[in-house]
């Protein structure tokens, strides 16, 4: 298989349904796991299997609950379907061996089996795990290396993206400027664009029905974060704030004199929800799952009803034309870029997003999203405890809350501005490359030593 012509990525992978508390993580490393018990199928004399969670899958894997869905992942668990509460726990439950179904093997495994190596980072991305099918005597039958490289996605080694498919799409961009022109030659805006794109994937009713079920577990989890209560796992004590938020705000509902109050409580109630390793929907990753649904609901709460669902899928077709060129000529890894990755592309793709809900042109929706990932730039990801929690949750109000104010500004001008989408994109990329390690997603920099130490 071949990488498709032009840099979009279905949104339906990008905004893909999962579990918390991380996509690269979490999901990816489950995805992973999954993918390798199918490979080695019906292959004859497993009788073990180890894992190696190298560079910042090791540093932090205990707090993102890495190891649990490796373990889920082997047992044939898959992220978008799986029961969260069948994943918490996995890891703990092997003790010093215990017996597990890993595709057509039937193979004793412990906790020891699952080795975590912080200090070795493989040059090609710095989330790896290494898989490896083993015989009575120790010696490998097959052996697989696996990249999660953000939202989700993952790579194996010498191959393509695992699902990539062989397709060209009706508008191939590989840049902002060339989405740009694009629209102006066809008449289109950003979302028709995207969804030309989409359409070559698959047929137009599976892509608008896909639109609709991502909302509709985005906002699942917005109601979830509002009505659970209670502390979040993993020992720092973080209590849920989103419930009590959302009733001192209440009956006043979503109107405009409480509006910044409602986005940062949507925002805070999906990352808590994710952070408690509940349904989330990776945008365009775990830690930064708030975003976007924050500022959708936000734009909902001002339309009439009727038109919430081309609402829905304007928006986030325009976020995921955005994303799209974050995930190709940046990153949306946090272990790669630093929260910028994350957060800030969250931030950039849901002004884009919002800019053209309410009726920004082309020229003002790319400005809108420049804006806000230029306004995130350098962004640490710094972890406390490896838990995503601290910063993260409240990181995700703030980046939402910068998304509203990077459209209202886009939106007072004509779309002409001195600063491309590109250049920021190119600058995150090179940030990130400057970046120290120990403030990607490592634990070992920033507010995750200082808060301990305090």
């Amino acid at each position: 298989m071949i990488r498709p012509a032009g840099i979009h990525r279905s949104a339906l992978d990008l905004f893909s349904i999962g579990i918390g508390p991380s996509s690269s993580h979490t999901v990816g490393p489950m995805r992973a796991a999954r993918d390798f018990a199918e490979r080695i199928g019906a292959l004859p004399g497993v009788a073990r299997i180890r894992i190696r969670l190298l560079g910042s899958l090791g540093a932090t894997g205990i707090g993102h609950g890495t190891p649990d869905a490796v373990v889920a992942g082997l047992t044939g668990l898959a992220p978008e379907t799986c029961d969260p509460a069948a994943v918490r726990g996995a890891w703990q439950a092997l003790g010093a061996g215990a017996p597990i179904r890993v595709g057509g093997h039937d193979v004793t495994m412990a906790m020891g089996d699952i080795e975590l190596a912080p200090l070795t980072r493989l040059p090609r991305h710095p989330n790896a795990l290494r898989c490896a099918a083993l015989d009575d005597a120790g010696a490998a039958l097959a052996e697989e290396t696996y990249y999660s490289v953000g939202g989700g996605f993952i790579e194996r080694e010498g191959g393509t993206p695992v699902g990539t498919p062989e397709v060209a799409f009706p508008f191939p961009y590989t840049s902002g400027a060339e989405l740009l022109a694009f629209c102006a030659a066809s008449g289109s805006d950003i979302a028709q664009v995207a969804l030309a794109n989409e359409c070559a994937l698959r047929p137009e009713a599976a892509v608008l029905a896909g639109l609709d079920a991502i909302w509709a577990a985005m906002s699942g989890c917005i109601r979830a974060g509002l009505t659970s209560e209670g502390v979040l796992p993993g020992g720092l004590h973080v209590p849920r704030r989103a419930p009590a938020v959302a009733a001192q705000l209440d009956p006043a509902g979503p109107d405009s004199r409480h509006a910044a109050d409602w986005l940062d409580t949507y925002a805070l109630a999906v990352n808590e929800e994710n952070a408690a390793g509940g349904r989330v929907v990776t945008a365009p990753t775990n830690g930064a799952a708030g975003i976007i649904p924050a500022v959708l609901q936000f734009a909902l709460d001002r339309l009439p009803v009727g038109e919430h669902r081309d609402a829905v899928r304007t928006f986030l077709l325009t976020a995921t034309a955005i994303g799209s060129l974050y995930a190709a000529n940046a990153s949306i890894s946090g272990a790669e870029s630093g929260c910028q990755g994350e957060v800030g592309s969250a931030s950039s793709m849901a002004a884009g997003g919002l800019c053209a809900v309410l009726g920004g042109t082309p020229a003002q929706v790319e400005n809108a999203a420049e804006i806000a990932m230029e306004h995130n730039l350098g962004l640490t990801c710094d972890p406390v405890g490896g838990l995503v929690q601290i910063p993260c949750i409240e990181r995700n109000a703030v980046g939402a809350s910068k998304a509203v104010t990077a459209v209202r500004i886009a939106l007072h001008g004509d779309g002409h501005h001195l600063v491309s989408l590109d250049t920021v994109i190119e600058t995150m990329r090179q940030t990130g490359v400057d970046m120290s390690a120990k403030y990607k997603e490592t634990s070992t920099g920033g507010l995750a030593v200082n808060v301990v130490e305090c």
